[in-house]
């Protein structure tokens, strides 16, 4: 199988079943990694073993000869050394004279080939010799020279044979290779159960995901009984679907309004179309029919081109262009271009204070124009508009302030949403589409700041626009930007 197959493979398996296998893994090498610790550990205390008993048998070989009159008189304690290796199988004796070679005593048919193959090798008394048998079976000897009681010595031959320990590790190991594949089994299908389990609470993500459409968006996975991880994950999961049905809805009222406010425009182009194709009309008659569909065109692109640029805002798109903007002189200039209009109702318009920013400066300055034409359309006639720079609260301030008939308290709240209108005919007849101040809230949140209004009936109307001093989409100016400001 490709490296690439094998990925597919792989991926393709449920996370169940992928938690079980890797589990499954992890315990091979583990108890793998368990399995020859453990078997070396045991063969090494086997071995420690077989020499202590080795040993102990040596001495008390030795004590047995000590108490032996002469080496003739072995023959006739040959029932002593039989004691020393009764319910012993394994142990294996044989002794000869040392100086000929010749044979003293022998008590098994593996004592005798010990002889011979102890004397080829370079063993002493406090040296343990490992040697094999013609059938391969492995023994560990010692060999050495013990004096009897006459002073007269024999050479012995102790030999144990390790088929017991040898069993032992064998049946170590068959008991692993039968054990080791059906304990690896129960892990994985442990795990298995365990992952299966642990990821049941995730089937309330894929049934919500499998219902959610366009009239379902209000649906949310209940966090109640998830363990932590999945709880932050509804968590986030839940707030996910709050701003896709906030952008649904939005998007919802956006089409709605658009459409609405194009009809009227479009349905008068059409009409008025219309009804000079019915019949023959004279060049003047034709020539104002144009002028006034060149109205409503102009209309129709200054509204397209304000819907279109409260979106980009909406969407947090790049639009400011940072620079110092003296808030004073630029509230001066809108004021000075909107004289002649505040003139024709008598009203005055005065500014105080001075202020500089960090910002979009032609932003900023239709923010003040949105505001102060609102102000002279709803002042009362003959009195005074005041545009007010101040700083307040760690926040730079322009204040557009107007008497008026007010706003009421339950249209406070929307005068910043899209296409609303407290008075419609009224702005209808003005030409406003109602975007004015929605276009000045998406200037201020794409600066990180506020507008705010407050108004009292048949009493002062309060229009706020709040620059934090540290206007966080303008920190990427060069360190010469600097933010100051100062009252007259």
């Amino acid at each position: 199988m490709t490296p690439r197959a094998l990925l597919d493979f792989w991926t393709q398996k449920s996370l169940a079943v992928r938690i079980a296998l890797t589990s499954a893994f992890f315990g091979l090498i583990l108890t793998g990694g368990a399995i020859v610790v453990g078997f070396y550990a045991l063969s090494q205390q086997l071995d420690t073993r077989a020499a202590e008993e080795l040993k102990g048998k040596r001495d008390l070989l030795l004590h047995m000869l000590s108490e032996i009159p002469s080496p003739e008189a072995i023959a006739q304690n040959k029932h002593r050394f039989e004691d020393l290796l009764i319910g012993h199988d394994d142990l294996h004796l044989a002794l000869t004279d040392p100086a000929t070679g010749q044979w003293v005593a022998s008590f098994s048919e593996v004592a005798k080939q010990s002889v011979f193959a102890l004397d080829a090798s370079a063993a002493i008394n406090t040296t343990i010799a490992a040697w094999r048998m013609p059938n391969n079976s492995q023994l560990n000897a010692i060999r050495g020279i013990g004096p009897v009681a006459n002073g007269e010595a024999v050479r012995y031959y102790l030999s144990l044979d390790r088929r017991h320990d040898r069993k032992l590790l064998s049946g170590f190991i068959n008991t692993t290779v039968v054990a080791l594949p059906i304990m690896l089994l129960v892990v994985a299908l442990g795990a298995w159960l365990i992952a299966r389990t642990s990821l049941a609470p995730l089937r309330r993500f894929h049934q919500l995901a499998a219902s959610i459409g366009t009239q379902s968006l209000s649906h949310r996975v209940s966090s109640s009984g998830l363990p932590k991880e999945l709880h932050e994950l509804a968590e986030a999961f839940n707030g996910m679907l709050i701003r896709i049905d906030d952008g649904y809805q939005r998007l919802q009222e956006f089409s709605g309004e658009l459409a609405h406010e194009m009809r009227t425009p479009i349905a008068t182009l059409l009409g008025r179309t219309q009804v000079t194709l019915s019949q023959c009309r004279t060049v003047a008659n034709l020539r104002n029919v144009l002028e006034g569909n060149v109205e409503e065109l102009e209309r129709l692109s200054r509204l397209i081109a304000d819907m279109l640029f409260i979106a980009s805002a909406d969407h947090n798109e790049n639009i400011l262009k940072c620079a110092p903007v003296d808030l004073g002189k630029e509230a001066r200039q809108v004021a000075e271009y909107l004289s002649l209009i505040a003139e024709e109702r008598g009203l005055t318009i005065e500014v105080t204070g001075s202020a500089t920013i960090l910002g979009d400066r032609l932003l900023v300055q239709r923010a003040i124009t949105n505001l102060l034409s609102n102000a002279i359309r709803h002042a009362h006639a003959n009195s005074e508009v005041n545009l007010l720079i101040a700083f307040e609260n760690e926040n730079t301030t322009l204040a557009v302030v107007n008497e008026g008939d007010g706003i009421a308290a339950e249209n406070l709240e929307r005068v910043f949403d899209r296409f609303y209108r407290a008075d419609a005919a009224r702005a209808r007849l003005d030409g406003g589409a109602g975007l004015g101040l929605a276009i000045v809230r998406s200037i201020m949140s794409a600066h990180e700041g506020q507008v705010s209004a407050k108004s009292l009936v048949n009493g002062k109307t309060t229009f706020t626009l709040s620059f934090p001093v540290k206007n966080f989409p303008c920190l990427n100016m060069p360190k010469s930007a600097t933010v100051s400001s100062m009252d007259d």
